[in-house]
Parts: C-alpha cells; sequence; structure tokens
C-alpha cells in the first residue's frame, strides 16, 4: 500500500508540474506582451516579498509531518487530532501576522520601486496578490500537512492541477479582452483561494476529523529547531529576486525571472519523484525498518541521481536558446544571457542533488542536528550576493547562490549517510563522482555535434529531442558499465509498473 501511494503522488504530481510548467510559461509571456517587463517584474518581486512571510512558519511543517508518521502508523486518531488542533493554531496566528506584514508592505515596498508606477497602482497588486497565501495558511495549511503525511499528495496535486488549468484558461481570455493586470490577479487569486477550501473539506469528509471539538493540544516538540532548515529554503528560494529588486531595476527582475521559470519548472519536475517519499521513509523509521529503509534508499538515491543528471544537463545546454526563441518578439530588454543561464542551472542542479538527503532528514525529525549547516547556507547566500550584486549584477547573485548551495550540500549527504543510513559516504561519493563525469561528456559531445542556435520553437524541439537522446544514450551505458547491479534492478521495477503488474510491498526488491 506504501508502495501504491508513492506511485499515484509522482505519477499526479508529475502531471500536476506538467500543468505548473505550461502555467508558468503562458501567464508570464502574456503579462509582458500585454503590459511590458517592468509590470511583470513588479508582480514576480511582490511575490517573492510576500513568500517571506513562510519565514514565520518557522520550519513547523515539515516537523509536523515527522510527528504525524508514528500515530498514523498506528492509526492513534486522537493523538493525529491533538496535533492537528495545535498545527491549526499555529497558522492562524500565521495569517494575523500575514495581515500586518500585508499592511507593512504596501507601505514599504513602493520605496524600491524605481520605476514610474503609482502608489495606489502597487498597493493594490500587492493586496491581491496576497489573497490566496492568506487563504492558503487560514484554511488549508493544516490539511495539507496531513494528506502529506499520509501519503496522500496525490490529493492535492489533483486539486490543483484543475485550478491552475482554470486559471489558464481564465487569463487567455482576460488579456484577450484587454483587461487590467489587478482584474486578471484577482481572478486567478480567488481561483487559487479554491484549494484550501476543498482539501480541508475531502479531510474532514474522508477522515472524519473535527478539530472543532478538540480542546486539548499536542505539544509540538522541535517545532523551532526546524527554523534554520526553514529559512535557507526561503532564502534560496526567494532572495535573488529581492536583492535585484533592492540593488538592481524591475528589468532585471523579470530577466531572471524569465530564466528562473525554466528552472522551477525543472525543479518542480524533480519534486515529483520525491512526493510521498519523506512520508515512505518516514513510515519505516517509525517502525524501525533499518536494513530495508537502506535498501530501497539505495536504489531510490540512484534513480533520483540518473534522472537528475539527464534532465539537468539538457537544461544546462537548451535553456539560452530556448529563452532566445521564448523572447524574441519582446523589445524592451534583452533576456539571452548565456553565461547567467549556465549558473543558475549550476546552482540548482547542486541544491537538486541533496533532496533524497534532506528528505530523509526531514522524516528522521533530525532538524537540530543539522541547523547549523543551514545558517550558515543562509548566511552565505546573503552575503556573498550583496557583495557581488554591486560589480556583476544578476551574474554575482548566482555565484553567491552556488557557494552557499555547494556547502550545504555536502553537509546533507555527509549527515544523511553518517545518521541515518549509517553507511559508508563513499557510496554516494562514487555515484556522485559518476553523475559528474556523465555531465561532463554529455555537454562536451552536444556541443562538438552540432550548433544550437534555434529560431523557432520547432527547431528547438529538435535540438532538445537530439541533446535528450545523447544524454539518455551516455547515462545509460556509464549506468550499465558502473552501477549495473542498481540500474539492472530499476529497470526491473520500471518494466513492471508500466506493465501494471507491480504489487505494493515491493515496488523496490526487498
Amino acid at each position: 500500500m506504501r508502495s501504491k501511494r508513492a506511485i499515484a503522488n509522482i505519477i499526479s504530481g508529475l502531471i500536476l508540474q506538467i500543468i505548473v510548467i505550461i502555467y508558468g510559461f503562458v501567464v508570464p509571456k502574456m503579462i509582458i506582451s500585454s503590459f511590458g517587463s517592468s509590470v511583470n517584474g513588479m508582480v514576480e518581486s511582490i511575490t517573492q516579498f510576500l513568500a517571506y512571510i513562510v519565514l514565520l512558519e518557522s520550519g513547523f511543517g515539515p516537523v509536523v509531518k515527522s510527528l504525524l508518521y508514528k500515530p498514523i502508523a498506528k492509526q492513534d486518531k486522537e493523538s493525529i487530532q491533538k496535533i492537528l488542533k495545535s498545527t491549526e493554531s499555529f497558522f492562524r496566528k500565521i495569517s494575523l501576522f500575514f495581515f500586518i506584514y500585508i499592511v507593512i508592505l504596501v507601505i514599504v515596498f513602493p520605496l524600491f520601486i524605481n520605476d514610474d508606477f503609482s502608489f495606489g497602482f502597487t498597493a493594490t497588486l500587492i493586496i491581491i496578490i496576497a489573497i490566496s497565501t492568506f487563504a492558503e495558511y487560514f484554511f488549508g495549511m493544516t490539511y495539507t500537512l496531513y494528506l502529506q503525511a499520509e501519503q496522500k499528495s496525490y490529493v492535492i496535486s489533483i486539486i490543483q492541477s484543475i485550478t491552475y488549468i482554470i486559471s489558464i484558461v481564465a487569463v487567455v481570455l482576460m488579456v484577450k479582452l484587454g483587461m487590467s493586470i489587478q482584474s486578471i490577479k484577482i481572478v486567478t487569486s480567488l481561483i487559487f483561494v479554491t484549494r484550501p477550501l476543498l482539501q480541508s473539506i475531502y479531510v474532514r469528509k474522508k477522515y472524519n476529523i473535527k478539530l472543532n471539538k478538540i480542546t486539548e493540544k499536542s505539544e509540538i516538540k522541535q517545532k523551532w529547531d526546524g527554523l534554520a532548515q526553514h529559512v535557507a529554503s526561503v532564502i534560496h528560494s526567494n532572495t535573488d529576486v529581492v536583492i535585484i529588486t533592492i540593488f538592481c531595476s524591475l528589468v532585471d527582475v523579470s530577466i531572471y525571472s524569465v530564466y528562473y521559470l525554466v528552472i522551477k519548472g525543472i525543479k518542480s519536475l524533480m519534486r515529483t519523484f520525491t512526493n510521498g517519499m519523506d512520508a515512505l521513509f518516514g513510515n519505516m523509521i517509525a517502525n524501525n525498518e533499518q536494513d530495508n529503509l537502506r535498501k530501497k534508499f539505495d536504489i531510490y538515491e540512484t534513480l533520483f541521481l540518473i534522472i537528475s543528471i539527464i534532465i539537468y544537463t539538457c537544461t544546462f545546454i537548451l535553456i539560452a536558446p530556448f529563452i532566445s526563441v521564448y523572447t524574441a518578439d519582446i523589445i524592451d530588454a534583452n533576456y539571452v544571457n548565456y553565461l547567467f543561464g549556465y549558473l543558475l542551472v549550476i546552482g540548482e542542479f547542486i541544491w537538486i542533488l541533496r533532496i533524497p538527503y534532506s528528505t530523509l532528514v526531514h522524516s528522521s525529525g533530525h532538524f537540530k542536528q543539522t541547523r547549523i549547516g543551514a545558517w550558515i547556507e543562509a548566511i552565505v547566500n546573503i552575503v556573498v550576493s550583496i557583495a557581488l550584486v554591486f560589480k556583476w549584477g544578476i551574474i554575482g547573485v548566482a555565484v553567491g547562490t552556488i557557494l552557499a548551495m555547494i556547502i550545504r550540500t555536502i553537509e546533507m549527504i555527509w549527515y544523511a549517510n553518517k545518521n541515518i543510513l549509517k553507511r559508508n559516504i563513499f557510496t554516494s561519493a562514487k555515484k556522485m563522482m559518476i553523475a559528474i563525469t556523465e555531465a561532463v561528456i554529455i555537454i562536451f559531445i552536444s556541443y562538438k555535434l552540432f550548433t544550437i542556435d534555434p529560431q523557432t520553437y520547432s527547431q528547438w524541439f529538435v535540438c532538445a529531442i537530439i541533446v535528450l537522446a545523447v544524454s539518455i544514450v551516455i547515462v545509460g551505458l556509464i549506468s550499465l558499465i558502473f552501477q549495473k547491479q542498481y540500474f539492472i534492478e530499476i529497470c526491473k521495477i520500471l518494466k513492471k509498473i508500466l506493465r501494471g503488474k507491480q504489487d505494493g510491498n515491493h515496488i523496490i526488491r526487498q
């Protein structure tokens, strides 16, 4: 059952991320084409400033999930409801602080804007964009965490997929009708408000959860120990845009955000392969299945690296050519910057490498033990990015992110191997070296084989198919030679899944 749910989470998550990628490319392009790069930059900047409200969450979410795994495994409904009651109370307080933060942002944010936008224009955009985030914390975050801990992320994915599709249709229609950016954003915000409402209804009906009748709360231990990991994650996702907003311009924010559309899409795609894995590993840890955990993680780690190398190497080669086609008709800014594209992909690749290991850390509840590395990552990211942005602009910000990612990724790999898996770190180090070697070979061969300079989407698509084919062949051959045991096992698993005959208890050979 656990493995069947993991597969359902991955498949539904994959479908969701495909829809999110489409949304991510359609909506910003229509905003840039209809309202200009500065307006797009402002929308992205406001979104990132609002995202900082999650700092108040203090890493609370992963801690709650780690506490839910054991009572869920034992079907202890009383303990589950007490934990959820405490969680709901916490997020209601976050909602109050969020309202105060919005008021402050309405007053302060216009001070950072150098372009000619009125106070009213900026203020209304902030309030409108904030609506869906407020609703998420007030109505739905508690139930989101519960569904994730229950290994039912597919429910969340289905709801989000539907709202994204409706939102895409709405944006296209409103742009064609010539409606204002405020009108477009308020409609999409109201569409997204339905997400938390539907999730709360589903959980209350499906599991008969009635938090309004619960008077006793459960103490959430370690609730502050997740703060460091949370801060580092928020800084990784949002600080670049904030620094560029303050020290550069809204046009630079727009340029950064267009490249990050690709990165965000790829990152989301990769995260689908982790959907439900924290719950799966958390369940094994709660049941003290150490050998089973180590075996399954070994296969998962190998598969994740193989997929990562193929996807990120292709992204490294193809991102700038894609941006040149995507922005060909935009004349108010030059979006083509090969070096920036390369650096952004490298930073995100280093970040994605840590995901299997950070998943283990969160599943184990080891937040306190890994908080120092998270603080170091956050500080390095901010300090180096600010120091370099004055001389190199968005390039300097990308370099700062890379340095921070390297430090934290090494620490997470070391910690997970030593303290959770209790195995030699050389096991992971060997896989990493093979992966990096594959990437270098793919890039070298791809650039030697042909010139990648597409002028249309169809030409870019042909280039992408060729690069993808080269990547798959090289990764397949090298994995077969140096990781034959894992490669054969992965092929067996994929073959069973495709045939639809996979037994839920044996997705990965015991």
